[in-house]
């Protein structure tokens, strides 16, 4: 089995989907690891729509371009009404932690997937309006991110971006 360090290492944004559907099996366990992530407070107002209608891939298609023609796509969205906030906090006025606690949830949806041999790419490049009103979200629903999903291509391989990494003292400081 691999370890989470090589998992994370390994994981790549993938662009070249196999059009096989992706078991159920698997996207129950994808979502159960969403559920399972840690969230603030524990309030949990991730709210994860699963995308994979022929009809709702349409219409996801239609909004974010570059969706890779995935067989499967996840858009993870929050309670506005759930999430946590802090009202103490003196420079978020009444900060809410809803788009972090989503966030959280879908790179362990990311990695579990990955784990079962569905790669994934993560999407953000849409109109957040455009996404609520296309698949009629309610409105204290949050859109943050999608990522489409599937089983690798023959031609799959990594960006060449992939590789690019900042040494770590250029992105922590030890105080």
């Amino acid at each position: 089995m691999m370890s989470f360090y090589e998992l994370a290492k390994n994981r790549y944004s993938e662009r070249y989907f196999d059009p096989r559907p992706v078991e159920q099996e698997k996207i129950d366990r994808i979502l159960e690891a969403g559920r399972m992530s840690p969230t603030a407070c524990n309030y949990q107002p991730q709210r994860v729509y699963v995308i994979q209608s022929e009809e709702a891939l349409k219409k996801a298609r239609r909004i974010r371009v570059s969706h890779f023609n995935a067989p499967l796509m996840m858009l993870v969205c929050y309670d506005i009404e759930t999430a946590w906030r802090n009202p103490r906090d003196r420079l978020y006025d009444n900060y809410c932690s809803g788009e972090q606690d989503a966030t959280i949830v879908a790179a362990t949806m990311m990695y579990e997937a990955e784990e079962l041999c569905v790669h994934s790419v993560w999407l953000r490049g849409f109109d957040s309006r455009e996404i609520a009103e296309v698949f009629d979200l309610p409105d204290n629903h949050v859109p943050v991110m999608m990522f489409a999903m599937g089983y690798p291509s023959d031609t799959s391989k990594p960006s060449p971006w992939h590789f690019l990494r900042k040494p770590l003292d250029e992105t922590v400081t030890v105080l």
